[in-house]
Parts: C-alpha cells; structure tokens; sequence
C-alpha cells in the first residue's frame, strides 16, 4: 500500500526536480534526537492492517492525602504537584491545593485557603507547620496563603521558572484568581512557601470568569511565559491561551482548537510540557456533563447528599466530571482524546460527583511500589469532593511515557512513518508486546525502498517489554549511524504489541 507521503513524492517527481526537493525538504521531519511520543498523528503517514493508535488509562493506586484538617474540607482541589531536587536535602515532591469547606447539611462552612504538603517520594506526603496564615487562632498549620489581595484565594498554581533570565528571589512563581477587584494575580517567591505580587498588586488579566485552576508556565520552546485560562465559549466552559515575555503584560487570549473533537464543556487544564520531550505540550482537562435530573441521575451513588447539592444549585447534583487527556506542538492546537482517561469507575460516592477527577497540574516520576518494576509516573486525582466533611487525592500510576501507543493485535498490522531525518546512531523504543507478541523494524529511503542491511528480514525479532529497547538487524547490529541526516523512513511492523515513544540516540 503506498503511503500518502509516497503519492505525493511520485506526483511531484512528474513535475519537476526543483519543485520535488523543495516539497520534499519541507515534508520531512527533522527529528534529530528528540524522543517522540505516539499521542498524535505527527510521525504517521499510514497505518495498515489492524494498526490503530490507542488510548491507556493509568492504574488507581492508594489514597495520597485526605483533607481533613479543620481549614481543608470537603471541597479540597485544584491541586499543583511537581518535584523540586532543589528544595531540601535529597529534594522534595511539593504539593499546593485549596483548602475549602462548604456548608452541607450540619456541615459548618469556611473560607478557602490554599494549603501545601510535601513528600520524599511522591507517595507518602506530609502537612508541614508553615507558622504563615492564622486559623481560628492559630498559626500552627499548613496553609502559606490565606487570601489573594483581601480576598480569599479560588485557587493557586506554583510552578519553578526555568527562565534563564529569572531574578534571584523569583524562581517560584504562582498564578490565581481574586476577587478585589476580580482577575488573576501573579506572585513570587524565593522557596515556593513566602509570597509577594508582582504588579503592585493589580490583576494582570481581567474580563474572564477565570472560575477553575488557571495555569502558568515558561515555555522553552517559544522563549515566553504560557498561560491557560477558563472562559465561556457562547455558554460552553472552554480554554484560552495567552502568552507573556515577562509574566506581567499578557497577549490577547486565543480558544484552543481540537480537530476532531466534539464540543464539550471542559473545566480544568493541566497543561504543560512533557518532561521527557518539553517540545509536547500534554494537559488533563476536566470533561463537565450535566444532562439533568433523568433516572440514571437517580440512581448514582449518594442520592441524598446530590439532592442535598442540588437544593444549593440544580446543577451541583447533576453534574458529573470526568478527566480527558490531550496534546499539541504548538499550544494551540491539540489532539484530543474523545474517550476518557479516567473514568468515575464502579465505586461508591468517591467518584461520581461534580469535581470528582480532576487531575492534578502535572504528571510526576517515582519509584514504583511493584516488586522490581522501573520508575513510572504519578498522577494524582480528586476523590470525595462535595460529599461530606473532608474530600481525598488518590495517586495514579502509568509507564513512563504510556499515555498512547501505536497497537496491533496478534493478526498484525503495520504502521509507517512519514519521511524523516535524526541525529545518532541507535534506534531506541519504549515498547511492549505480549509472550507471543513481536515487532520488527525497517529503514526505509524516503521513496519507501527497504535500505540493504535495514530490511524486515533484517530485524532481530523485538519481544518483551521495555523502555529503551535498542533495534538491533543482523549484519549492522544497533549502529544506524550511517543514515545519520538523510531522509528515511521507518516501517514497524506490530503483533500484539504496542509501541509508545522512540528517538535516536548515541551510544
């Protein structure tokens, strides 16, 4: 089957020379030695057979935290979690959230505070005595911000600049919505614990609801600050993008796009670059769907507590909220994943109800708790929120770089990328295939012609399970250094495997 690269190869080589190498430079890929991750369309020119990218869905593991401090609540999210090697001896996971209890039945109501914890290791977490914000009296607890500008704080989200223009004093950074008067406010810190504003303490954005976690984050890729941000697209919960040199003046914001995708009312964002490869921006947007009080409303778990809700809000008892997963190369644009990452699951009243599954900002690595396993990463979501006098962050796990893959049942498929140029000298995968599964690799020229010493013959059979699987083929062994800069392509064939990421590397 020719690819759709190679029509177009064979189209233009009728036209001309000239015209052919311009269209082909610009068509190929110059990958060099980025890792490459399966969560979109970037490197597929053809999947054949019973190919077809697929969604995975991370693995619910122990309870992280409880909010059940008197200053947290039932109502605890909007969580920032991210590891500082930095901070402390041996570095720390750091952990920002609100603290938040809402009226509900006999339930006595307080304002929100924005709370921190934090952990050797990403599973076991600790609430410090910070000795910042005074509670009923005390100090002895772990709130570090009370209020946003004489007005409580909706919520907080900490990231460390990676600028490398950033003040001394100003490596931490944090961005939230208050209400005096309403915008988003950004402050500073020098330990991600004491905070100051910026901007004489003016909003550095206004005009929008902002009513979720707003996001903020320096951006390699583009030498500028990104920010993400909650508005209302005729009526439907969305995202907006904004861009700043500086942190403080702001680009006019812009709605993501999701070709592809239904319109769906979407709450958080979670976005920011994957660690692994910072030029993919991945996120966790919240799904929000309220289809009203129809009989299987009725009959989700805790019906009095959601009818107690929906005497506050109709809505508050019908909502439900799922988390998606998505990714772009431009911050703009993103593929969406339609079907859900995490789903509410068959449980009781932990996650069925409006702010239930929410992803924390963002996804960690850690050790794994399973026998010998390597390290993998973290995610953590929202359980019990709005259902009584506390609320619970549960911890999820997921291979490293696991969030999609290109599969093929036992039957086969195969799946060819477009043409494309790297750096290096090994091929190396993350893959994985069942006892009986394999994958085989050939390096194609950029016509589609197996090169001599690469073909599938060639391949030593790929079995097992891995997350630098070197390729090796029998008479060149791993070493592919001489196709170092010249457009190639790769054909994979798969059998009951999947292939998540892979890169070039030197060895």
């Amino acid at each position: 089957m020719m690819s759709n690269s190679a029509r177009l190869i064979v189209a233009l080589m009728l036209i001309g020379t000239p015209v052919l190498s311009e269209a082909f430079a610009a068509s190929t890929i110059d990958l060099g030695s980025r890792r490459e991750l399966m969560v979109d369309d970037y490197l597929i020119d053809s999947l054949s057979g019973a190919a077809t990218q697929r969604l995975h869905h991370p693995v619910r593991r122990e309870i992280a935290l409880v909010h059940d401090a008197p200053w947290e609540g039932n109502m605890g999210s909007y969580h920032t979690v991210f590891h500082d090697p930095d901070y402390k001896d041996g570095g720390r996971y750091r952990m920002y959230y609100h603290g938040w209890q809402t009226a509900l039945g006999d339930n006595k109501g307080h304002p929100l505070v924005i709370c921190y914890a934090e952990s050797k290791d990403g599973i076991s977490w600790e609430k410090p005595e910070l000795g910042l914000v005074e509670y009923e009296g005390s100090k002895a607890n772990n709130i570090v911000l009370g209020e946003m500008n004489g007005s409580e704080c909706h919520e907080f989200s900490v990231f460390k600049d990676t600028n490398p223009k950033a003040r001394d004093g100003e490596k931490y950074k944090g961005l939230g919505f208050g209400r005096n008067p309403p915008g988003l406010y950004v402050l500073k810190s020098p330990d991600g614990i004491r905070w100051s504003f910026y901007n004489d303490q003016k909003p550095v954005m206004t005009g929008h609801p902002f009513d979720t976690q707003n996001t903020a984050f320096w951006d390699p890729n583009i030498g500028k600050y990104r920010a993400y941000i909650r508005d209302f697209d005729e009526g439907r919960r969305d995202i907006m993008l904004s861009t700043s040199d500086d942190y403080i003046h702001w680009s006019e914001r812009e709605w993501l796009q999701y070709p592809g995708s239904p319109e769906e009312a979407l709450y958080t964002n979670q976005i920011k670059p994957y660690y692994r490869a910072e030029h993919i921006l991945i996120g966790f947007p919240s799904r929000y769907v309220d289809r009203g009080w129809i009989h299987a409303t009725g009959l989700l778990p805790s019906r009095s507590l959601r009818e107690e809700r929906a005497k506050m809000v109709p809505r508050y008892g019908s909502v439900v909220t799922d988390a998606l997963f998505m990714a772009s190369r431009d911050g703009l644009n993103f593929k969406r994943w339609n079907e859900a990452f995490i789903r509410p699951g068959l449980r009781t009243r932990h996650n069925w109800s409006y702010g239930d599954n929410y992803i924390a900002w963002q996804v960690v690595e850690t050790d794994s708790t399973d026998d010998d396993s390597p390290r993998e990463l973290s995610l953590y979501a929202t359980e019990s929120y709005f259902t009584g006098v506390t609320s619970r962050l549960r911890r999820y796990t997921l291979r490293i770089d696991g969030f999609a893959s290109v599969f093929a049942p036992l039957e086969g498929g195969e799946f060819v990328t477009k043409p494309l140029t790297f750096s290096g000298d090994t091929l190396s995968l993350n893959v994985a295939t069942s006892a009986g599964g394999s994958v085989h690799v050939e390096i194609q020229n950029a016509e589609g012609a197996p090169i001599e010493g690469y073909s599938l013959a060639d391949c030593k059979e790929i079995f097992g399970d891995s997350l630098e699987y070197a390729v090796r083929w029998r008479e060149k062994g791993t070493d592919v250094g001489k196709l170092a800069g010249r457009p190639v392509r790769l054909r994979f064939v798969i059998r009951d495997a999947d292939l998540y990421s892979l890169r070039f590397i030197s060895r």
